[in-house]
C-alpha cells in the first residue's frame, strides 16, 4: 500500500493527484482496467464488495483468495506488473447479512474481512453503517465507529498472521448505496463538514478504546457525500461550490482524504474537479459494467445483421430471459411494467444486469458471441454503425478487429477520465 501512501501525500503537499477504484468482479471490466493501467501509467486499484465476493462466495461465487487469483492471473494475460495490482475490500461490514440480528452479521463480517487481509487486499474499507436485524432504522457515529473499530482488531490480527504491507483503511458513515441512489435525488445534500469531523472523532477515540492507535495512523480516506449520485435514469453533477466548506475541512486532518463514492457517470471535468478538491480517491463501478452492456448488447446487433438471427447468439434475449427468471437483484429497484420495465432492465443507469453474467447460460451466450465474432468478422461498416470510437481505432492500427477486444476498448473509453483527473501517469 506504500503507493496509496505515497499518492496521498503527494495530494496533501498540494498537488492534485488521486487514484480510481474500479470496483467490479467481471472478468472483461477487470481485464480493460489492468489493460488501461499498463497503458495509460500507474497502478489498477480493483475492489470487491462483500456482495460480491466473502467467504460464502457473494453473488460471483467468489471468496476472497479466488478473487486475488482471478484478479492476478487477468493481470498476468495483461503484461500489468502484479506490484501495480492494489486490491481493495468495498462495504466490508455486515450489508451481506444485515437480515440477521447484528450480533450474528457482526461475527460473519468478522470471518469475510480477516479472509480479505489473509488473501492479500490492503486497501479495507470498513462500513458497519448499515442497520441489522433489532437495530433502530439510523445508527449513530459512535455505534458504527464501535463496530468498525471491532472488525478492525480482526483484519489487524489477520495481517500480522499473514504478513506483508499492513492494510490502509477508509472509514465513513454518510456512505452511499452500493450501486446507486434509491431516493429521491433532489434530496440529495452535501455531507456538513461538522459531521464529518464528528464521524472522524468517533472513529479516533473507537480505534483508541480497542488499542488500535497504530492501525488509526493507517486511516488514509473518509467516504463522505460531495454531492453525486446516480439513479435510474438521472445523474446528479458535482458543483464544486456546493463542496467548498466540506473540502476544506478535510486540510485539518493529516494524512486523510476524501474517498467519492457513485461517481459513475460524472464528467471529465467533474472528475477533475473532484481531485482537486481533496475527493482524491474516485470509485467506480455501475458505470464500467453498465460500459461493458452496452458494448456487448452492440456486438449482438452486429452479430444479427451479419449473421442472421438464427446464426447469432441471442446475448439480449438470453439476458432478459434471466432476469425476468429470477427477479431477484432487480426488483427491489425497478417499478415499471411493460416496456417501461424492459427499459429499465436493460438501460438502468443502476446496471442490475451487473448480477447475471455469471449465471451459466449468460455466461454461455458471451463466450458464443465473441467466438461467433471472430469466426467470421463482420464488414467495418457495421461496426462503425454501432461502435464508431471502436472502428475508429481499428483504422489507426490501434485495435484488432476482435470480439473481446472491441469490448475491452468501450470499457476503457469510460476509464480514461478517471486516469486523466487522477493524472497517474505522473507517478512514473
Amino acid at each position: 500500500m506504500k503507493a496509496i501512501l505515497d499518492l496521498i501525500e503527494r495530494h496533501r503537499a498540494g498537488e492534485p493527484v488521486g487514484i480510481y477504484s474500479v470496483c467490479c468482479a467481471h472478468p472483461l471490466a477487470i481485464k480493460a482496467a489492468l489493460r488501461h493501467a499498463r497503458e495509460a501509467g500507474g497502478q489498477a486499484l480493483i475492489e470487491a464488495t462483500s456482495n460480491q465476493v466473502n467467504q460464502e462466495g457473494g453473488y460471483t461465487g467468489l471468496r476472497p483468495d479466488g478473487f486475488r487469483d482471478l484478479v492476478m492471473g487477468l493481470a498476468d494475460e495483461a503484461g500489468l506488473p502484479r506490484d501495480r495490482v492494489l486490491l481493495g475490500g468495498d462495504h466490508l461490514g455486515p450489508n451481506a447479512w444485515r437480515a440477521m440480528d447484528a450480533g450474528e452479521a457482526m461475527k460473519r463480517a468478522a470471518v469475510m474481512v480477516a479472509d480479505y487481509v489473509t488473501a492479500g487486499f490492503r486497501k479495507i474499507h470498513l462500513d458497519c453503517s448499515m442497520s441489522c436485524g433489532g437495530d433502530p432504522r439510523g445508527l449513530s457515529d459512535a455505534v458504527i465507529a464501535e463496530r468498525t473499530a471491532t472488525l478492525c482488531e480482526r483484519t489487524e490480527a489477520a495481517w500480522k498472521d499473514a504478513g506483508g504491507e499492513p492494510p490502509v483503511y477508509i472509514i465513513g458513515s454518510e456512505v452511499p448505496v452500493p450501486g446507486g441512489a434509491q431516493e429521491a435525488l433532489d434530496e440529495l445534500a452535501v455531507t456538513d463538514p461538522d459531521a464529518a469531523r464528528a464521524t472522524i472523532e468517533a472513529h479516533r477515540q473507537a480505534f483508541v478504546r480497542h488499542g488500535l492507535e497504530a492501525a488509526w495512523e493507517r486511516v488514509v480516506g473518509l467516504v463522505v457525500q460531495p454531492g453525486v449520485e446516480f439513479d435510474n435514469h438521472h445523474v446528479v453533477d458535482y458543483v464544486p461550490a456546493k463542496a467548498e466548506k466540506l473540502s476544506a475541512s478535510i486540510e485539518g486532518q493529516p494524512h486523510l482524504v476524501f474517498e467519492a463514492h457513485s461517481t459513475d457517470y460524472q464528467s471529465a471535468a467533474a472528475l477533475a474537479a473532484l481531485v482537486r478538491d481533496h475527493f482524491a480517491i474516485l470509485k467506480v463501478g455501475p458505470g464500467v459494467t453498465f460500459a461493458l452492456r452496452e458494448a456487448l448488447w452492440a456486438l449482438d446487433r452486429i452479430g444479427q445483421e451479419w449473421q442472421g438471427d438464427d446464426r447469432s447468439a441471442s446475448l439480449r434475449d438470453t439476458v432478459l430471459a434471466a432476469m425476468r427468471d429470477d427477479p431477484t437483484y432487480w426488483k427491489p429497484y425497478y417499478e415499471g411494467r411493460g416496456a417501461e420495465l424492459d427499459l429499465q432492465l436493460q438501460y438502468s443507469l443502476s446496471d442490475r444486469i451487473r448480477y447475471y453474467w455469471p449465471t451459466g447460460r449468460v455466461a454461455r451466450a458471451v463466450r458464443r458471441l465473441c467466438a461467433a465474432f471472430d469466426a467470421d468478422p463482420p464488414p467495418l461498416a457495421l461496426v462503425s454503425q454501432y461502435m464508431p470510437a471502436a472502428y475508429e481505432a481499428i483504422r489507426a492500427g490501434a485495435l484488432a478487429l476482435k470480439g473481446e477486444d472491441l469490448v475491452i476498448h468501450h470499457i476503457r473509453e469510460t476509464l480514461t477520465p478517471y486516469s486523466r483527473a487522477c493524472d497517474q501517469r505522473s507517478t512514473h
